[in-house]
């Protein structure tokens, strides 16, 4: 019989339940006659708490709530991509079919699609020795993901019966195994795994590999590593949200999984309508074809917004345990966070700074900590790397959120405000942002790109800091008054700012550019900095140098050399030396 208990209060989201009901603390629960959905957070002699992931108006007083004898969890198998969930996995697809335009409470809907037949090629025989991980069957869930299904990590065994190759539904028996116990168990294509708990692995890797985001200042000045971990914070229109769209659009990761924690309506819209149009560069099939969407706007309850970051990591480890590389795009963590500071408030737990709650910086560590580069149960590799957008108050990057983020993360994508304005844009500035993999993906730069890339990066840098210490001096007394060399490096710094950092997502060349491109650009440019500064030295005015077009010719690069014309820069490495030759001869 089930387990149930009577309400006694309700404080918005957080309903009390008077006595020992028997729940247990994370079990999911059904509340009152329209069987809300919610989570039981606090247990005592005298009361149970609970947090609902719906609207509770018209709950009352006596009301009963009963309990579904496990934690919330995910459904986990094929279907889950191309499709757009709320909070707590339920398609919104479904959803609208049944209840219009607007989620009625209680709605209840299967996560996966349980009529779909899915042709079905099996990889397990009768005698097979299973465990924790190994594939029983594989399905073409889209043209460009294969979909393994797996023995839950939890499970051991021998193979007793298989069925054969076919077209079978999520739910079907495929395989019945022995386990060491000798009960027997059935696996179906679908299994379910509690959201707060991370799925086990054998062994988590160091960082190896990049991310590749076709984003010259992500990819050369501050990468992110295939497994890393990222913050992007900015205020208001700086683009947090559209440097997401351009890493989830042109990165070399697997899959995607989008988070809509909190953020506006029209922007979940903008991502459907965006993600359904474009084309996958790598395989020319729709870009939804390895992306699944987790949608829960402003307008939502916080505590399944709450939920949500923990519904999208799930999905993103489990194909990570396929031996995918998966990317997270959770926006925003702030809002995240502000869904757990009014559950706090409405628990009268004791607040830290700004009314957060003192639990603020674990849950951000936990978050944060299932990413990884991992070697999964069944030996494969795959990884789950988290980029996080933070929406500071005000722009403010000395508020919790933001600093609690910077402990757990290795790359800093720090959102300029002064830079969006100006329309720079990826408006992440160079002197306040970071990257801790740059000495782990040292080798794999040499190997893949040049064994040069390191070192020219860390002088583009060098150029950027210089440029930052001389603009305090010309904003004090003027820049005509610096000497040659040091106008030459505010020149250079220009050309680095305009013709490599600023990026035009609309150009149909510079959206997104290839490794190779991006080095032969900064090649192009410290080239022209050492003739130059050669000239310099010879006692070459820099008014003299500036008569010349080069500077704005080199800046024209990412437009003017297409991504599969490399060998245009030539063209370039030519122009310069013809450059320092007419200087040189004009001036002898």
């Amino acid at each position: 019989m089930a387990k149930t208990g009577t309400i006694c209060g309700i404080n918005g989201p957080v309903i009390y339940l008077k006595g020992n009901c028997g729940f247990s603390m994370a079990e999911m629960v059904y509340v009152g006659r329209e069987r809300l959905v919610g989570e039981v957070i606090g247990l005592t002699r005298e009361t149970a708490t609970i947090q609902v992931f719906e609207e509770t108006t018209g709950l009352k007083l006596g009301d009963t709530v009963e309990a579904s004898g496990g934690a919330i969890f995910a459904t986990l198998g094929p279907g889950i991509l191309n499709n757009i969930f709320d909070g707590i996995e339920r398609p919104l697809g479904e959803i609208a079919k049944t209840s219009g335009k607007y989620i009625s409470r209680g709605v209840s809907v299967n996560s996966l699609d349980t009529r779909k037949k899915w042709s079905v090629h099996m990889t397990v025989a009768p005698g097979d020795e299973v465990h924790g991980g190994s594939v029983i069957a594989e399905t073409q869930e889209s043209p460009a993901i294969l979909h393994r299904s797996m023995v839950p990590p939890n499970m051991a065994g021998r193979v007793l019966s298989a069925v054969p190759d076919g077209e079978y539904t999520i739910l079907d028996p495929l395989v019945t195994i022995q386990l060491a116990d000798g009960t027997e168990k059935q696996l179906s294509l679908a299994q379910k795994w509690p959201i707060r708990v991370p799925r086990p692995v054998a062994v988590r890797c160091g960082a190896s590999r990049p991310l590749i985001t076709g984003q010259r200042i992500l990819d050369t000045l501050f990468p992110i590593a295939k497994g890393g971990t990222a913050a992007i914070p900015g205020g208001f229109g700086t683009g947090k949200t559209m440097t997401q769209h351009q890493i989830a659009k042109w990165s070399n990761a697997d899959i995607i999984i989008y988070i809509g924690c909190g953020e506006r309506g029209n922007e979940m819209t903008q991502v459907l309508e965006e993600f359904s149009e474009l084309t996958d560069p790598r395989t020319g099939n729709p870009l939804m074809d390895r992306t699944a969407l987790i949608a829960n706007t402003s307008n939502m309850p916080v505590a399944a917004r709450e939920a949500s970051i923990y519904t999208g990591i799930t999905l993103a480890e489990y194909y990570r345990d396929m031996g995918y590389d998966v990317a997270i795009m959770a926006d925003s963590t702030s809002r995240w966070a502000e869904a757990l500071r009014e559950l706090s408030g409405r628990l009268e737990e004791m607040p830290a700074e700004e009314g957060f709650p003192a639990y603020l910086a674990s849950r951000l560590s936990a978050f944060y900590e299932r990413a990884g580069l991992m070697q999964n149960l069944n030996g494969t590799e795959g990884s789950v790397s988290i980029i996080g957008a933070v929406s500071p108050q005000g722009g403010d990057f000395s508020e919790p959120v933001t600093q609690n983020t910077k402990r757990f993360v290795r790359c800093f994508w720090g959102l300029d405000k002064s830079l969006a304005y100006a329309r720079h844009f990826p408006a992440i500035h160079w002197l306040t942002s970071y990257s801790e993999y740059l000495s782990d993906l040292s080798p794999w730069y040499r190997d893949n790109v040049d064994e040069n890339f390191v070192d020219e990066r860390n002088r583009l840098v060098a150029i950027l800091n210089q440029e930052s210490s001389l603009m305090e001096i010309v904003k004090l007394i003027g820049g005509d008054v610096l000497p040659d060399d040091q106008k030459l490096t505010l020149e250079i710094a220009r050309v680095i700012r305009l013709g490599f950092l600023q990026q035009n997502a609309f150009h149909k060349d510079d959206t997104c550019v290839p490794m190779k491109k991006q080095f032969l650009m900064m090649d192009t440019i410290l080239y022209l900095y050492q003739k130059a500064k050669t000239l310099v030295t010879m006692g070459m005015p820099m008014s003299v140098l500036k008569e010349s077009d080069i500077f704005d010719r080199i800046i024209s690069i990412k437009y003017d050399v297409p991504n599969d014309q490399l060998e245009k820069f030539e063209e370039y490495r030519t122009a310069i030396d013809s450059f320092y030759e007419t200087v040189l001869a004009n001036n002898a």
